[in-house]
């Protein structure tokens, strides 16, 4: 059964926009590839702790697991601000959106202080081949978040000054796939890096 051009969501309805989005994808699969390549390092090195601390002992629950919740929410928040904007709801997008970089700059602060608080331990990126592997996959992770909070801001503006035209639909689209990825490469980080390294 065929489809017409009406029938698909609006950011899908411009030909121009679809292949920008198609863009985007290939641009995810660069990125794919990036962190499999950091997780492949960090297998690696995970077990060279040299005289540094190893992951069970530098790795607490509470505080990664509020990290994954606070990243878990911003992705249902940001996945409503793409809904409103189907619906033609643009301050429900406009409001979500700036939930989900809230939630997002909650995220990222908590990771900060994680990072500040190993280093002052004296647990920096340089004293063990574990500790490099460990703060270049998060830290990594944490750049591409802070990277998606300044993208949202500067998207929350141009919603609010232009409204839901088809190039802001499009924008926002790729911004929720490129959302949604992060949160997939979290969940990754958080069984293969904090819960293995806890156990």
């Amino acid at each position: 059964m065929s489809t017409t051009t009406a029938d698909r969501p609006p950011e899908f309805q411009d030909m121009h926009e679809s292949i920008r989005i198609m863009g985007f994808w290939i641009f995810l699969s660069t990125d794919v590839g990036l962190f499999s390549s950091l997780f492949a390092v960090y297998a690696v090195f995970r077990s060279r702790v040299a005289l540094g601390p190893t992951p069970h002992q530098l790795f607490a629950m509470g505080p990664v697991l509020t990290e994954t919740l606070i990243l878990l929410t911003s992705s249902f928040t940001c996945s409503l601000s793409l809904y409103s904007a189907r619906m033609n709801r643009l301050r429900g997008a406009v409001a979500w959106l700036i939930v989900t970089l809230l939630l997002g700059a909650s995220f990222v602060t908590l990771e900060i202080r994680e990072f500040v608080a190993d280093v002052t331990a004296g647990h920096g990126w340089s004293h063990s081949a574990f500790l490099s592997g460990f703060f270049t996959l998060v830290g990594t992770h944490g750049s591409h978040v802070t990277i998606g909070i300044v993208w949202a801001v500067m998207l929350a503006l141009q919603l609010a000054m232009k409204g839901l035209t088809v190039t802001n639909r499009r924008k926002l689209y790729t911004f929720a796939l490129y959302w949604h990825f992060l949160d997939i490469v979290w969940i990754f980080l958080f069984s293969v890096v904090y819960l293995s390294g806890m156990a």
